[in-house]
């Protein structure tokens, strides 16, 4: 444990701990924005982390993926307006309970249960990670071939739109990831004569454009400003009564453990665990006609679940080197730029990293919970602003994010056909995660997939752990179709 305590040192260094607040600040900041969710914010600020250290990277990172979640259940409560996917389930309980005017109890249990689900995932990351690594350690390249199969699987089945498209997906993201030159054998790939592709496409530039631009566009064409019905939305007292703490209690309780063990595993979101924790509140909730009129506990499990499968998401990323979903997936390739891989090896060559980043995310907690509550009004203000506003505003921070890494007018170039090809997709309901997640997982599943052809397929046949988890992998893919053929048949 002496490298935990140590990490608490470390991050409570002033360089840290400004990076912590600004970290959360802008991510609440971007995530009470319409249609800006945790992934766009990430997105839109990470290549701007490119001149901060490692641990800085992780912490920045960590504190605009939190304080985007935090965001966005403000605006659901107060607005009516989630921010993003997971905060639809506040939306319903909080925002009647503010036309109650208790907004302000509401926005309270809504902070206090995303702390608590965060917490817990927290422990689990600190505790259960290293375990996991020593694991992993075993682990040799087939092992990691089935994990990050099973990872497109799952984002491939989870998505939106069929099952066929989220694997379409994944596999134009794998062939975006391999233009350029194969650096095993040294041949070009896919770059059809052209100089500038050789270099590849920058991931930076294709997130930037896929989530910043495509939301502009859809903005500016839906002429999203934040729709307001003229009654002002009474906070009223910030304090909980004691049947809203003996509600809220075991409901933050039962989503904080389902956001957990949810979260860790891949293609499982913190909206898809929210939604899930909802549900289970719905029927067995101790208030249970309440419920879409303002019931407190819907608010408690909801944001509880959020929070910790956000939180949650890094124990594989950390551990595994597997991130769980495209958020994850954007703060991997930041770590990759900055020359540090995650895996089995970070808690051991980069265990005061771990250390370091594991305490500055209970800081970062810890902020959010103080900056959220004075600081609703202003978000809510902002939150209102016309589209028009907003829209210039963002698109000057994508320009300026895919020039900042690589300074080449190409990356700028690639940003605005990536966000004219997510605007399409979007439109079309086409998945983008898979995109994402094939993009950044390309090449080390190349890697190890060659690694395991050289080995041959006596060596596989030794490595049961892995055939069990390619074979979940299709057997997902399977159930997925099932459940989404179903659900359309409805």
């Amino acid at each position: 444990m002496d490298w935990l305590v140590q990490g608490f040192l470390e991050a409570m260094g002033w360089g840290n701990l400004l990076v912590a607040l600004v970290g959360c600040f802008l991510g609440t900041l971007v995530g009470v924005l319409p249609g800006l969710g945790p992934t766009a914010s990430v997105a839109l600020l990470f290549p701007f982390t490119a001149f901060l250290t490692s641990t800085q990277v992780l912490i920045g990172l960590g504190g605009i993926y939190y304080g985007a979640m935090f965001g966005g259940a403000i605006t659901a409560i107060l607005l009516n307006i989630p921010g993003e996917v997971a905060a639809v389930p506040t939306a319903l309980e909080g925002y009647p309970l503010a036309r109650q005017g208790r907004g302000g109890q509401a926005l309270v249990i809504s902070i206090l249960s995303s702390f608590f689900g965060g917490m817990v995932a927290l422990f689990c990351l600190a505790f259960f990670a290293p375990r996991l690594a020593d694991l992993a350690l075993r682990f040799g390249p087939f092992e990691y071939l089935a994990l990050m199969l099973f990872s497109l699987s799952c984002a491939a089945g989870l998505g939106s739109g069929s099952v066929f498209k989220g694997l379409a997906s994944a596999f134009i993201g794998l062939m975006i990831a391999v233009v350029g030159v194969d650096l095993n054998t040294n041949t070009y790939r896919l770059t059809f004569s052209s100089n500038l592709l050789v270099q590849g496409f920058d991931i930076v530039a294709i997130v930037v454009g896929l989530f910043g631009i495509t939301e502009v566009l859809s903005g500016i064409l839906e002429d999203e400003s934040m729709p307001q019905d003229g009654s002002s939305k009474s906070f009223g007292t910030f304090l909980p009564n004691k049947r809203e703490i003996s509600l809220s209690a075991p409901a933050a309780g039962a989503g904080a453990v389902i956001g957990t063990s949810l979260g860790i595993l891949p293609g499982i979101t913190p909206s898809v665990s929210a939604f899930i924790s909802y549900s289970l509140a719905k029927r067995f909730g101790r208030e249970k006609e309440k419920f879409g009129q303002g019931a407190i506990e819907g608010i408690a499990c909801a944001e509880a679940a959020n929070n910790g499968a956000a939180m949650a998401g890094f124990i594989p990323l950390m551990a595994l080197g597997i991130p769980t979903g495209p958020v994850l997936a954007i703060v991997l390739a930041a770590l990759i730029i900055q020359g540090v891989v995650p895996g089995p090896l970070m808690f051991t060559v980069y265990r005061d990293l771990s250390g370091t980043v594991i305490a500055a995310f209970f800081i970062s907690s810890i902020i959010l919970v103080i900056l959220n509550i004075p600081l609703s009004g202003i978000w809510v203000r902002i939150a209102n602003l016309p589209y028009r506003w907003l829209a210039p505003i963002i698109l000057f921070l994508c320009i300026l994010g895919s020039l900042v890494i690589r300074n080449s007018l190409f990356d700028l170039w690639t940003m605005m056909l990536f966000g004219i090809i997510g605007f399409v997709a979007k439109r079309n309901k086409f998945p983008i995660p898979p995109l994402v997640l094939g993009l950044i997982l390309g090449n080390r599943l190349e890697t190890y997939f060659r690694q395991t052809a050289i080995l041959g397929f006596n060596y596989m046949l030794t490595r049961p752990f892995a055939i069990i988890v390619v074979i979940l992998a299709m057997v997902m893919i399977l159930v997925f179709g099932r459940v989404k053929k179903q659900m359309d048949n409805m």
